[in-house]
């Protein structure tokens, strides 16, 4: 009779792959926060808005048509870009005017491919 072939404890196995740095918790929350402001269609849509604008901004009461959205919601959606800092918002009198930031953006993409 032949003998088994010796089973390999999981510390005998070489890694199949280098693992690279992984980021903390905090820059993950951080991050979490700026892909999940952009994990709604809408959001994404309005940032496209803003970010093709001519003006390089634009008034919340031109953004709800193209959307098909009240003021309020898309005064909601704006509220989550703001909070995930992809967009900067201005007060100038009854309306809110917003301006992308797209260092933020290009800061998330970053964090992940480096």
């Amino acid at each position: 009779m032949s003998t088994p072939p010796a089973i390999e404890s999981a510390a005998d196995v070489a890694p199949c792959c280098v693992l690279g740095e992984t980021i903390d918790d905090t820059v993950a929350q951080d991050l979490a926060r700026v892909f999940k402001a952009l994990g709604d269609p809408t959001r994404v849509k309005l940032m496209s808005l803003i970010a093709g604008s001519s003006a390089g901004e634009m008034c919340v009461c031109d953004l709800t048509e193209p959307v098909g959205l009240s003021q309020p919601t898309v005064s909601h959606h704006m509220k989550l870009l703001v909070e995930a800092g992809l967009v900067e918002r201005e007060q100038r009198g009854r309306w809110a005017y917003y301006r992308p930031t797209i260092d933020t953006l290009a800061a998330a993409a970053k964090a992940l491919i480096t």
